[in-house]
């Protein structure tokens, strides 16, 4: 049986007075490539806040393992943390600072590793992101495919046992977020790695997504969860089959 790494009991997000999603429950396997879906509007990056410390939910409770995240002390959280990583979806590079800088950012902030070690690690994760020999290339210097991949290299840069990432494919043509896809799902295979991912974009969840849920913005809740392609070929609830399908036109 698979090991759930993430689990989420009865929670709800809200900002103030305005919920956002009530009654959240699922879990996230090790090894997942876990999809978190729905129309725009439904909460799909507030969760991915949730999820990576950045804002408590309104109630209920996220355990890595068996620690209760929210619950846990400053220093327990902040252990927990360094064991995922971030892509945003803007990459987030620093511009004023070279690729090499930005992967070794992380790696000066929380290890003691000798600057000639952190060399070694920066240039190994930009090589498994496709992007040896650009060490000393800066941010505005590359493509926005290549941009999403150096922020990959950032993200894995303290070897986490999960990644998070939002909207990887956003702003990129086709055959950059096709090759985007086959590249993280090379490392979830390679590195052992769990995958969660924020995304609206088809190609990608049915591609390589291996379990999600689908937030709905006008109950408020999930009304689905699973595989994406079983849900796109046995789901009978007409939202859920609208946004796989898109054959209302509606934008995600």
């Amino acid at each position: 049986m698979a090991e759930a790494v993430v689990a989420v009991e009865n929670l709800t997000m809200a900002y103030g007075d305005f919920l956002i999603q009530r009654d959240l429950n699922f879990t996230i396997q090790r090894g997942d490539i876990f999809i978190i879906m729905g129309g725009s509007g439904c909460g799909k990056s507030t969760l991915l806040m949730h999820l990576i410390g950045l804002h408590p939910p309104a109630r209920g409770d996220i355990y890595y393992g068996k620690t209760n995240f929210w619950r846990a002390e400053h220093r327990e959280r902040e252990r927990i943390m360094r064991r995922i990583g971030v892509l945003f979806q803007s990459g987030a590079l620093l511009s004023s600072m070279t690729l090499a800088e930005n992967v070794a950012l992380p790696l000066s902030e929380f290890t003691d590793f000798s600057p000639t070690r952190i060399r070694g690690i920066v240039s190994y994760k930009l090589a498994l992101v496709g992007l040896a020999g650009f060490e000393d290339y800066y941010p505005s210097e590359i493509s926005g495919g290549m941009q999403k991949r150096a922020g990959l290299a950032r993200a894995m840069a303290l070897d986490p046992e999960i990644l998070y990432f939002d909207e990887p494919s956003a702003g990129l043509d086709p055959i950059s977020a096709k090759l985007l896809d086959d590249l993280i799902q090379s490392l979830r295979d390679s590195l052992g790695a769990t995958i969660v991912m924020v995304t609206h974009e088809l190609a990608s969840l049915l591609a390589i997504g291996t379990n999600s849920i689908f937030l709905d913005p006008q109950t408020k809740t999930a009304i689905a969860g699973g595989p994406p392609k079983l849900l796109l070929a046995e789901s009978k609830d007409p939202r859920v089959i609208r946004f796989l399908t898109r054959d209302a036109g509606e934008s995600p």
